[in-house]
C-alpha cells in the first residue's frame, strides 16, 4: 500500500490556512499515486493556543474545516488529526484522529486534550486487514514520542508503524517550542527503515510492501539537533513577528559570540548589526575580539562607549537633592560601586541597543544562558532585556558546545574565534572581573552548571545535594566532572556557603527577574516558563537538611 506521509507547517490558530495546506498536500499525494495520506494530530488547529481552547466557536470552526477536508479527499484516504468537543482533557475537549474519504467523515481515535501539557503519546489507527499502525502526533522537541517506543509497539503488534509529527513554531506565551515533523516508518520487526530530516516541508511516499532497509541517522554531536531546533526557531519566530533585522550587543565574551554567530547564520548577516559597547573595565583583549568576530561575520558593527554616560548620570544623580516631607536636610543619593555594576547594564540595554534598534528598524536581542537565569546572574532592564532569549535554555557548557560546533560544521572555520572560547567568561563590570588578571564570573560553570540542572531539571532540593556531598558521591549524582567539589570547596563550610548562596538566589530574587524576562526556546523540555512552573515563596530548608547541615559542620 503507497502513504504519503505530510510534513507540514501547522500555523497555531489558524484552521482556515492549515485546511488550505492540507487539500494542497492531499493532491500532492494523489499526483504521486499514494492511497493514503496521514498528517499529524491537530492538523487544524495546532496545539498550543492558551484560552482560544475556551471558544466554542473555535472548535466548532474546526469542525467545519474537518468537513472540507473530507470533501478533498476525492479517491484517496486521508487520516488527520482535529479537535472534538467532549471528553475529559482541556476544556471539556479531546484529541481526535478522522478518517476520510469521498466526502465521507469518521473519527478512528481519541483521547483527552491536555492543552497545558507537553508530555502526550500519539494517537494510534491500525489500519483493517493491513497489517499496519498509523501514529500521529504533536509533540514538541524534544519531546517527541520516543523512536524505541514507536519500534517495540511495531515488533509487538508484528506490524508495519508509520509515524508523522507536526512541523512548526508554536507557544505558551513566554515559552517558545518548535515541532520537528519528522515523518518515520518501523517494520515489522521493530526496525527503523525510514526517518525524515527535522523541520523540512514535504511529502514522503513509502510502499508498505516494500520497506527500505534499517537506516539510521549518522552520529552527530549531542549539540547538532539543538543548533538545527534554534536555527528554525529564531527564523520562524521573526517571521512571526514581522521583523527583519537585529541589533546584538556583543562583549568579546561567549554568550554573545554565539548568538551574534547564530542569527547570522539563520537570518544573514546583511539583517544583523553588532554592537560593542565598552566602560572603562572592559580590556583591551575582549574589544578586540568582538571586532574580531564582527569582521568574520560580515556584519555591520558599532562601537559605542559608555564610560561618559555612566559618570555623567552617577554624578548627576548624586547631586540633585531628595526633596519633600519626609527627606532628611540635605538628603541625596549615593551611587555605589555595586549601583555603577548595574548601571553599565542598564545603560547598555536601554540606551544604547534600545535606542539602535528603534532607529535602524530592528529588536535587540537577549543573549543570557540557563545558568545565569537560573540564579539571576543579570540585570532588570539591563541584560535581562530583548525581544528573544535565544540561549536561555541552554547550559554554559552547551553554549561553549554551540560555539565550537557553529565554527566546526556551520562555518567550516573559525568565525567565533578560539580566544573568545578559552577566555575566562566575566561581565567585566568592575576591576574584580579583569580578564587579563583571569578573573571572571562568580559562578563555577563546570560544576554550578551541573549543580544548578540538579536544581531545575531534576527537581533536586540542598538536602539531595548535601545527603550525596556527605556520602562522597555528588558529582556522579549531578554529572559533572570527578574532583571539582574539593577543588572548588576545600571544607564542608565551605561547600554548604555556596550551596545556600545559590539556593536562595534561584528561589528568590531570580524567580522575579525570571518572571520579567523575554521569551525563550526551549530546548530541554525543562524550559523557564510553561515548562518549569514556579512560585515566589523563597527558601526552605528540610529538617534532614538542618540536621546533616549541623552534623558535617561539626565535625
Amino acid at each position: 500500500m503507497k502513504i504519503a506521509l505530510i510534513s507540514m507547517e501547522i500555523i497555531p490558530g489558524r484552521p482556515d490556512l492549515n485546511a488550505v495546506a492540507m487539500a494542497e498536500r492531499i493532491r500532492e499525494a494523489k499526483d504521486a499515486h499514494a492511497e493514503l495520506a496521514l498528517f499529524p494530530a491537530l492538523s487544524l488547529s495546532g496545539l498550543f493556543l492558551g484560552s482560544v481552547w475556551k471558544q466554542p466557536s473555535f472548535v466548532r470552526d474546526c469542525t467545519a474545516y474537518a468537513e472540507e477536508i473530507a470533501a478533498a479527499a476525492d479517491g484517496i484516504t486521508v487520516i488527520f488529526g482535529n479537535v472534538a468537543a467532549g471528553g475529559e482533557g482541556c476544556c471539556g475537549l479531546s484529541r481526535t484522529l478522522l478518517h476520510a474519504r469521498d466526502g465521507v467523515l469518521r473519527e478512528v481515535a481519541r483521547r483527552p486534550l491536555h492543552g497545558a501539557g507537553t508530555r502526550f503519546s500519539p494517537l494510534l489507527y491500525e489500519l483493517p486487514g493491513e497489517h499496519v499502525i498509523l501514529a500521529a502526533d504533536a509533540s514538541p522537541f524534544p519531546l517527541c514520542f520516543e523512536a524505541r517506543t514507536l519500534a517495540k509497539t511495531a515488533q509487538e503488534q508484528r506490524a508495519v508503524l508509520l509515524y508523522v509529527n507536526t512541523l512548526g513554531l508554536q507557544d505558551k506565551g513566554k515559552t517558545v517550542y518548535t515541532f520537528a515533523g519528522s515523518a518515520q516508518a518501523f517494520r515489522a520487526d521493530g526496525a527503523r527503515a525510514l526517518i525524515t530530516p527535522a523541520y523540512k516541508d514535504g511529502v514522503t511516499i513509502v510502499d508498505t510492501a516494500v520497506l527500505p532497509a534499517p537506516a539510521d541517522r549518522p552520529a552527530e554531536p549531542a549539540i547538532a539537533p539543538i543548533y538545527r531546533t534554534l536555527r528554525y526557531a529564531v527564523r520562524k519566530f521573526l517571521a512571526r513577528i514581522y521583523m527583519k533585522r537585529v541589533v546584538i550587543g556583543i562583549s568579546g565574551g561567549i554568550d554573545s559570540a554565539v548568538s551574534a554567530a547564530l542569527y547570522v547564520d539563520a537570518i544573514g548577516a546583511e539583517n544583523v548589526l553588532l554592537v560593542n559597547m565598552p566602560s572603562k573595565f572592559n580590556s583591551a583583549t575582549t574589544k578586540g575580539l568582538a571586532a574580531q568576530l564582527a569582521k568574520n561575520l560580515g556584519c555591520r558593527h558599532m562601537i559605542v562607549p559608555i564610560e561618559e554616560s555612566i559618570s555623567y548620570t552617577a554624578k548627576q544623580l548624586s547631586e540633585i537633592p531628595i526633596e519633600g516631607a519626609a527627606a532628611a536636610p540635605g538628603e541625596h543619593l549615593t551611587i555605589s560601586s555595586f549601583v555603577r555594576e548595574n548601571m553599565q547594564a542598564r545603560n547598555r540595554s536601554g540606551r544604547v541597543l534600545g535606542t539602535i534598534a528603534a532607529a535602524w528598524g530592528a529588536g535587540f536581542t537577549c543573549n543570557g544562558n540557563k545558568a545565569e537565569t537560573t540564579v539571576g546572574y543579570a540585570t532588570l532592564y539591563g541584560d535581562l532585556a530583548g525581544f528573544l532569549c535565544a540561549l536561555a535554555d541552554l547550559w554554559k557548557y552547551q553554549v561553549y558546545d554551540l560555539a565550537r560546533y557553529l565554527n566546526e560544521h556551520v562555518y567550516g572555520r573559525e568565525t567565533i574565534p578560539q580566544s573568545i572560547i578559552d577566555i575566562v567568561p566575566s561581565a567585566e563590570l568592575s576591576d574584580a572581573q579583569n580578564v587579563d588578571e583571569g578573573k571572571g564570573d562568580p559562578i563555577h560553570y563546570p560544576y554550578h552548571d551541573y549543580l544548578f540542572r540538579a536544581f531545575v531539571e531534576a527537581d533536586r532540593n540542598p538536602e539531595d545535594i548535601l545527603t550525596h556531598y556527605a556520602d562522597d558521591d555528588l558529582e556522579a549524582y549531578i554529572g559533572c566532572e570527578k574532583g571539582l567539589v574539593k577543588t572548588y570547596f576545600p571544607t564542608a563550610e565551605d561547600f554548604i556557603a555556596d550551596l545556600e548562596r545559590w539556593w536562595r538566589l534561584y528561589t528568590g530574587m531570580a524567580v522575579a527577574k525570571r518572571i520579567q524576562s523575554p521569551p525563550l526556546l526551549s530546548v530541554s523540555g525543562r524550559a523557564y516558563g510553561s515548562d518549569h512552573p514556579e512560585s515566589q515563596i523563597g527558601a526552605y530548608e528540610t529538617i534532614r537538611y538542618r540536621a546533616l547541615k549541623e552534623k558535617l559542620l561539626q565535625k
